[in-house]
C-alpha cells in the first residue's frame, strides 16, 4: 500500500496524531508500526468502546499495523471498578470483554482473527522489567504531575484519592515500553498518559523505546475523538468556549445506560434510546446524533439514508456528512428524521455483536456480567 494512503487510513476520524512527522517518517522508511489501545474492564461495551475505537482499529489494520488490544485488569482493580473483585475482573476481560471486541471489530467490517489481546496481570506475572519501568518513568515524572494525570482514571483533579490511584499513570506509560509499542491509541480524554511517555521517552536507561537501527525514539501516539451521549447536557445552552471544557463529563458512559448504546442492546431498546435522544431542531453545535453520524455512521457505512413521506421531501441519501449538517440547519430534515435513520443504520451496523452475544458461551457472559452489574449496584 503507498504511504499516503496508509497515513490516510491512520489519520482519518482522530483527534490528533503526536509525533505526525515522525509517523509519516516511520511509514516512508517501512518501519514496523506496534499499535495497543487498552481498556479498563468497567462494564458492558458501549458504542464509545466498541464502534469509535475499534473503527480506528481496523484502518490501522487496512494500514498494515500490528494491533493489540490490552485487557487493563489491574487498572480496572486500582480504579475500583466492578466491585474492586481482581479474580472477577480477569474473569469479564478474558471472557465478555474480549469477545465484544472481537464482535465490535465484526461490525465495522474487520477480521477479528488478525487482533492480539494481553492480559495486563500475566504481562506483569515475574516481570521485574516492567516494574522498573514503571519505577524509572515516576523518577522522570513529578509528583505534582502525576496528580493532574489521575483524571486518566476518571478522577477530578485536585480529588482526594488514595495512593493507588497516584501508581496508575506510570503503570499506564509503561505498558507503552514494556510491549515496545510505538504508536500507543487512545480517545482524547487519554492524552495525558501519552504525553508523559513521549516526554521521559528519551531519558529511560531500563527498557527504551529504539527503531529497527537500534536509536532511542519517543512513541507516537493517536488519539481519536469521544463521542456525546444522548441526554440533554446539565447546562443548556452551551457556549462553544464551554463544551471542551465540558466533554468529559457529556461524553458517552454506560454509568448512564439510557444515554448510550450498548454494542448487544436489541432493536426496541436502540430504537427507544434514540427515540429519546436530545436533538432540537437545526441545532448543530451540540446534537448527539449528528455528533453520532460523523464520526461512527459515516466512517463506518459510509452514507446515510433519511427514508420519509413524499410530502415531506421523499427519501434521501447523504454520500457525506457535511450535506447532512448543512440540510439539517436549515430545517430540510426534521429530528424525528434523523432519529429514525440513525436507529436504522446502527440496528444494521450493530447486528453482528447483537446475533454473537444471543446464544451459546457469548450469552451467558453477558447475563453473567449483567447479574454482577445488579449486585454491585445494590
Amino acid at each position: 500500500m503507498e504511504f499516503e494512503k496508509r497515513f490516510e487510513l491512520i489519520k482519518r476520524n482522530t483527534e490528533e496524531i503526536l509525533g505526525e512527522d515522525e509517523l509519516k517518517e516511520n511509514l516512508k522508511n517501512n518501519e514496523k508500526i506496534k499499535h495497543y489501545i487498552g481498556f479498563e474492564i468497567s462494564g458492558k461495551i458501549h458504542l464509545g468502546t466498541g464502534l469509535m475505537c475499534m473503527s480506528k482499529v481496523k484502518d490501522f489494520l487496512d494500514a498494515g499495523i500490528d494491533c493489540s488490544i490490552f485487557l487493563a485488569d489491574w487498572h480496572t482493580w486500582i480504579n475500583d471498578k466492578l466491585g474492586g473483585d481482581l479474580e472477577a475482573i480477569k474473569k469479564v476481560a478474558v471472557g465478555y470483554f474480549k469477545e465484544g471486541m472481537k464482535a465490535s471489530l465484526k461490525c465495522v467490517g474487520g477480521d477479528p482473527a488478525k487482533l492480539k489481546f494481553v492480559l495486563g496481570s500475566e504481562l506483569y506475572h515475574n516481570n521485574d522489567l516492567y516494574w522498573l519501568d514503571v519505577l524509572e518513568i515516576s523518577k522522570h515524572t513529578s509528583l505534582s504531575r502525576m496528580m493532574r494525570s489521575i483524571t486518566i482514571a476518571g478522577r477530578k483533579e485536585g480529588g482526594s484519592v488514595d495512593f493507588a490511584k497516584l501508581i496508575y499513570p506510570p503503570m499506564q506509560v509503561a505498558d507503552i515500553f514494556i510491549q515496545n509499542i510505538n504508536m500507543p491509541h487512545a480517545g482524547i480524554d487519554q492524552r495525558k498518559a501519552q504525553v508523559i511517555a513521549r516526554d521521559v521517552a528519551m531519558k529511560l536507561s531500563f527498557n527504551p523505546l529504539k527503531n529497527s537501527k537500534g536509536k532511542k525514539i519517543k512513541p507516537m501516539a493517536v488519539h481519536h475523538s469521544l463521542i456525546l451521549g444522548l441526554g440533554k447536557p446539565p447546562i443548556w445552552p452551551i457556549k462553544k468556549e464551554e463544551f471542551k471544557d465540558m466533554l468529559s463529563e457529556l461524553k458517552m458512559s454506560k454509568s448512564k445506560p439510557d444515554s448510550c448504546i450498548f454494542i448487544h442492546d436489541s432493536e426496541e431498546e436502540i430504537k427507544r434510546k434514540v427515540n429519546k435522544a436530545f436533538c432540537m431542531e437545526k441545532e448543530i453545535e451540540y446534537n448527539p446524533l449528528l455528533d453520532w453520524a460523523k464520526k461512527l455512521i459515516f466512517p463506518i457505512q459510509k452514507e446515510l439514508e433519511i427514508r420519509r413521506p413524499e410530502k415531506f421531501g421523499g427519501d434521501i441519501k447523504y454520500g457525506n456528512y457535511i450535506d447532512l449538517e448543512k440540510d439539517f440547519e436549515k430545517g430540510n430534515v426534521h429530528p424525528i428524521d434523523l432519529k429514525n435513520s440513525i436507529s436504522e443504520s446502527l440496528i444494521r451496523i450493530l447486528k453482528p455483536a447483537r446475533d454473537h452475544f444471543s446464544k451459546g458461551d457469548a450469552k451467558k457472559m453477558l447475563e453473567e456480567l449483567e447479574e454482577m452489574i445488579n449486585l454491585i449496584s445494590k
